[in-house]
């Protein structure tokens, strides 16, 4: 199934059924009013939505309208968790390398991860708002899940089977804030602000091989205006898997359904796959003793993040994002 929730002038928006071509949606409030409504009865509505979802696959539904991204909010517009990891163990490497350290033993055992703001979520199409384009305005391709319920001390097996749905996740970062921050000794706050989603979230079973129960392989396409700038293995380079994000989060405490478990920004080894972030381009060329170092992103600047099968299809819709850069009005 794919899931979105379509803006209705409240806080937590409508849920609907997608189409698998992202083509045609149907509203399902009878079944479930909102995406949390679902995850929280999950067993007892999952069947529902699938039979509904075969009918909109089977064009028996006479209600169904074309499906608009542009009028998503995030599928979880406020989540109740947001833990962000660090899976692609090449983005750390590159950040201590730029700064002359090497990567600790621990953490090929122990994954980073913060905890993010999860009161206000962005909508894929929603933009980028930011008082000072000083602040190093940059982007973050990444995926991510949607847990159901889980107790704590999971294994990662018990976490992959805990998996209700994956979206495409662009993890706003201010990177000239976050030295300050670190240095406190208390991790990120100003330097994240609100995150953005896929307009589309998608049942592990809707992608068939790409999902292998911890990791999703797919390509991960990433523009920067009209510019490439990544071609992206998500499945590849992957040190921790989701599974393995989210039984971590889960050593000392359960979570609750609708928590939502990243892995960092999506990076390859190989150099012809290009960057998730301005910050790994940027890391390349310190290490390679540049001059001058590309610009974080400035007001008016596109950017646009798309997972695709390996048929070409878009999975979870395309993230496109404008930045403005505006003293007021930051709030959603």
């Amino acid at each position: 199934m794919k899931l979105a929730t379509y803006r209705d002038g409240t806080r937590d928006g409508q849920l609907v059924l997608v189409s698998r071509t992202l083509d045609r949606a149907t509203p399902v409030s009878d079944i479930a009013p909102t995406l949390q409504d679902a995850l929280d009865r999950w067993e007892r509505v999952e069947q529902d939505l699938r039979f509904r979802a075969g009918q909109l696959e089977a064009s028996r539904i006479t209600g169904a309208f074309p499906f608009l991204p542009e009028m998503c909010m995030a599928p979880l517009p406020r989540a109740y968790q947001w833990a962000d990891g660090s899976a692609y163990l090449n983005h750390v490497e590159l950040v201590r390398k730029s700064r002359g350290a090497t990567l600790p033993p621990e953490l090929l055992r122990d994954p980073l991860m913060y905890q993010g703001g999860s009161d206000m979520m962005l909508g894929a199409h929603d933009d980028i708002r930011c008082a000072d384009e000083r602040w190093g305005i940059d982007f973050e391709a990444e995926v991510a899940v949607i847990t159901g319920d889980l107790e704590a001390g999971c294994t990662t097996a018990e976490a992959s089977a805990a998996v209700r749905l994956l979206v495409l996740v662009n993890d706003v970062s201010l990177r000239e804030l976050i030295p300050a921050e670190l240095a406190k000794g208390f991790g990120f706050l100003h330097s994240k602000p609100p995150t953005a989603f896929s307009p589309v979230a998608v049942t592990p079973d809707e992608l068939g091989a790409a999902w292998d129960g911890e990791r999703l392989h797919a390509t991960v396409h990433v523009w920067r205006n009209e510019q490439k700038v990544g071609t992206l293995r998500s499945g590849d380079d992957m040190h921790f898997s989701l599974a393995d994000l989210v039984a971590h989060l889960c050593f000392t405490r359960g979570v609750g359904a609708g928590t939502i478990v990243g892995s960092g920004t999506v990076s390859n080894r190989n150099d012809q796959a290009g960057v998730g972030c301005i910050a790994e381009q940027r890391m390349k060329e310190k290490i390679a003793g540049a001059a001058s170092l590309t610009p974080y992103l400035a007001d008016g600047e596109l950017v646009s993040i798309e997972a695709r099968a390996a048929d070409g299809s878009s999975i979870f819709g395309a993230i496109r994002q404008r930045v403005v850069v505006a003293q007021r009005g930051l709030a959603k």
